[in-house]
């Protein structure tokens, strides 16, 4: 097993392929790429032995913006008989020369890309995951206990019912959700879907035990862009102020909690009331990402904010590029004021033409 499958939203195959290319050079592993348009993964095999495994351990999985999952996988099984796909499978894993490691996994996700072609293949993969994780068993695999840095998923990811990738993830260094999406349910309370978008990233950068530190009733948040409340619901739901700056109209249900204030003004000229600490700014205006990223860096070198999630609007060519040289750009600006922060980006399963980032000083 010496290749790398990531999933992706589909159109963005040649974004994630560029990305894996750079960061595993990065680290001194070459390999080739192989995309196909509108597939929802990419398949990168590396050129030495070992390698792929190695990737798939050190190369930190928050820090791919495009990938949903990151898998270490065999060739591709192709004309798998109806009558027997389980046995090829399960001799993939007992000849890999890592199968004594396999066995200290966790988990089976008999998974498919997130295409609609491919959702035809999701009930067949339900259906046989029962019989193959038993199967597993039987042989001894499906042993380990715990998250940490030894235990495995196993991952069978089908590309038509008769071909599949067999492989594993690292369990301290991927997604833990089947597909690598986070599916979440849509409040009905909520003014906007777009609501989900921050809901993600919350949960995607922050970890749950650090949430209610981080996101209170004691903090003040500004949402640029506001209309009609997408944003500004999750952050008060969760007990923050939020000055929420749009010309528009704003949900009266956010209103009536009496922890908004609404500033009809330009999110691109509105600044904070002096005297009053802002914790929080959150952006998801449609504009093009140079202008978000000059943005969201003049809030943190005017000290108005200390904690940012923004969305960048990507164009449709030259996607990657563009990420690069917007996070670049605030990297550099706040690296020359002397400045300590972390910045995080994903492009989260409820993004679609955009990737979302997280940003924040450092004590």
């Amino acid at each position: 097993m010496n290749k790398l499958a990531l999933y992706c939203r589909i159109g963005f195959e040649k974004e994630l392929a560029a990305e894996i290319t750079d960061k595993a050079a990065e680290r001194g592993i070459f390999g080739f790429a192989r995309v196909e348009p509108n597939s929802g993964y990419v398949i990168f095999e590396c050129y030495q032995a070992g390698e792929a495994d190695r990737l798939a351990q050190e190369l930190p999985f928050d820090q791919l913006i495009f990938a949903r999952q990151m898998i270490v996988v065999s060739d591709l099984l192709q004309d798998l008989s109806p009558e027997d796909r389980i046995s090829p499978i399960l001799l993939q894993y007992r000849e890999s020369e890592l199968a004594k490691k396999l066995k200290n996994s966790t988990e089976l996700f008999v998974e498919t890309a997130d295409t609609n072609e491919a959702k035809e293949l999701s009930g067949f993969c339900r259906k046989f995951t029962v019989p193959l994780r038993n199967a597993l068993k039987k042989e001894g695999f499906l042993q380990g206990k715990g998250n940490h840095q030894h235990t495995l998923t196993l991952h069978v990811f089908f590309l038509q019912s008769t071909a599949c990738y067999v492989g594993y993830s690292y369990n301290h260094n991927h997604s833990p959700y089947f597909m690598g999406i986070q599916r979440l349910k849509f409040p009905a309370e909520a003014p906007s879907r777009s609501t989900l978008k921050l809901e993600e990233a919350i949960l995607t950068f922050i970890s749950k035990q650090k949430e209610s530190q981080y996101l209170n009733e004691n903090q003040y948040a500004v949402d640029l862009g506001a209309c009609p409340g997408g944003w500004t619901y999750q952050l008060v739901k969760r007990g923050l102020f939020v000055y929420a700056v749009d010309h528009g109209k704003m949900a009266a249900s956010l209103h009536e909690t009496g922890r908004i204030e609404h500033c009809a003004e330009d999110g691109f000229k509105f600044q904070p009331p002096k005297r009053r600490r802002i914790d929080w700014l959150v952006c998801d205006m449609v504009e093009q990402p140079s202008r978000i990223a000059q943005l969201i860096t003049k809030w943190f070198i005017n000290g108005w904010c200390q904690a940012s999630i923004f969305n960048l609007k990507l164009p449709m060519k030259k996607r990657y590029t563009e990420v690069k040289e917007c996070l670049a750009m605030i990297e550099q600006a706040l690296d020359q004021q002397g400045m300590k922060f972390k910045l995080k980006a994903k492009h989260l399963y409820h993004d679609r033409e955009e990737i979302t980032v997280y940003l924040y000083l450092l004590p």
